[in-house]
């Protein structure tokens, strides 16, 4: 799930945010390992009383704290908070995006869903409602959180097992398991898309020497496209509204019906970004 902005439900939140604690909490160590320490028993709920009274931006938020808490470096509070108390970030007018420097609010403020105790459970049932069948090492890999074995294995009554070599793999047991000959149309994923991360072993839909040339150096995941259901190259946007173009860079080159059926993705994709492009532009690559 990693220690970033994520959209999500008001009753996925109060389920996966307590269940996720853990992960963030030694995220936040590690941070504070290079930054210095600080005493959260202290901070959380002075931050806690500043939240409470309005949402506030971060940059407000180290400086009021700042001047409470002097001897703690700014950004270390500032990081402290967003990993331990459970926030969401006000809704803005920003189109497509957020503002540089957000308001965020207590989740417990703005949400009528109590937030649940922390139970790995929920993630166990929203990771295969999403990407099953999979195993307890898929699950962790997705979620950043450790011992998850015991988990599955305690929900293994209510879960359907397959065996795929020498793993057992979960599933919810009313979850769609399409038959393996159902065409997998061409599809556009975005950067960081959950199925290229939410499994240990990934060669399901991409081959790791084509996964690793998807990484940036800045640890960027590339939008991707998929044909037959499996990553077959990325995909990008550039140039301004109204005249933008989306290259398609493919791995190996693609069939004409292929293509014509990605241009077809693309081409709609475009239009929606781009407010009903009249002339949508659409090119194709080798990487």
């Amino acid at each position: 799930m990693r220690a970033t902005l994520h959209m999500t439900s008001a009753p996925d939140y109060a389920a996966l945010r307590p269940a996720l604690q853990p992960m963030l909490t030694g995220a936040m160590q590690g941070i504070l390992r290079q930054r210095g320490d600080v005493d959260v028993e202290r901070v959380l709920p002075a931050a806690r009383e500043l939240l409470a009274e309005r949402p506030r931006t971060f940059n407000d938020l180290r400086a009021e704290l700042s001047e409470r808490f002097p001897e703690y470096e700014h950004r270390a509070l500032g990081y402290a908070v967003r990993m331990q108390l459970p926030l969401l970030m006000v809704p803005s007018e920003d189109r497509w995006s957020f503002p540089s420097d957000a308001c965020f609010a207590l989740a417990d403020r703005w949400i009528e869903e109590p937030l649940a105790g922390d139970d790995p459970a929920a993630l166990v049932r929203r990771h295969l409602a999403a990407f099953g069948p999979a195993g307890a090492a898929d699950i962790q890999a997705w979620s950043g959180l450790k011992g998850l074995k015991d988990a599955v294995d305690a929900m293994a009554g209510e879960l359907v097992a397959f065996k795929h070599g020498r793993r057992t793999l979960y599933d919810l047991p009313d979850a769609p398991r399409p038959d393996e000959d159902t065409p997998a149309p061409p599809r556009l994923l975005p950067e960081f898309d959950s199925l290229l991360l939410a499994h240990q072993d990934r060669t399901r839909v991409i081959e790791d020497d084509r996964r690793k040339a998807l990484a940036t150096k800045n640890l960027r995941v590339q939008a991707t496209f998929l044909v037959d259901g499996f990553v077959a190259g990325s995909w990008a946007i550039e140039g301004k509204r109204g005249t933008a173009t989306l290259t398609l860079s493919a791995f190996e080159p693609l069939a004409k019906a292929v293509k014509e059926e990605l241009a077809a993705e693309a081409e709609a994709l475009l239009r929606f970004l781009d407010d009903g492009a009249a002339t949508p532009r659409v090119v194709f690559a080798q990487r």
